[in-house]
């Protein structure tokens, strides 16, 4: 079996190779072997790995959660993956109906503002100022 570096592993998975370094730390990643020399040298599992990873961070899952489904998929145990996207989905949508209400609150903010006279009289820094109860 061939095995590449660092550096070519982090070129196919198109990261850096510090992230790699740090994957490495959060117990994600592991090399396939070490050279006497100390030197890193990994497969093409690693670099699927690597891939996975990306992929599952950009649904928002996060590294102990990724760490979580590579372990899972280690045993196959398809229900608990299924589990883990379910919250992680229920995760995202309340997000969104938080960000939702932001974005409410901010336009009816800036619908009450003119964009011009005296900082005492604008209305977003007086709501900004006032007390919430």
């Amino acid at each position: 079996m061939q095995t590449i570096g660092i550096g070519t592993l982090a070129r196919r998975a198109g990261v850096g190779i510090d992230t790699v370094r740090y994957y490495e730390r959060s117990g994600l990643l592991a090399p396939n072997t070490r050279l006497a020399s100390g030197y890193r040298r990994y497969s093409d599992a690693e670099v699927s790995r690597l891939r996975f990873i990306r992929r599952a961070q950009a649904l928002g899952f996060s590294l102990k959660e990724i760490g979580d489904l590579l372990a899972v998929s280690s045993k196959r145990d398809v229900a608990s993956v299924k589990r883990s996207a379910m919250a992680k989905l229920a995760d995202v949508e309340n997000r969104i109906a938080e960000l939702e209400r932001i974005r409410g609150g901010l336009a009816q903010l800036i619908k009450s503002c003119p964009g011009h006279g005296r900082a005492a009289d604008c209305p977003i820094l007086k709501a900004l100022s006032e007390e919430q109860t």
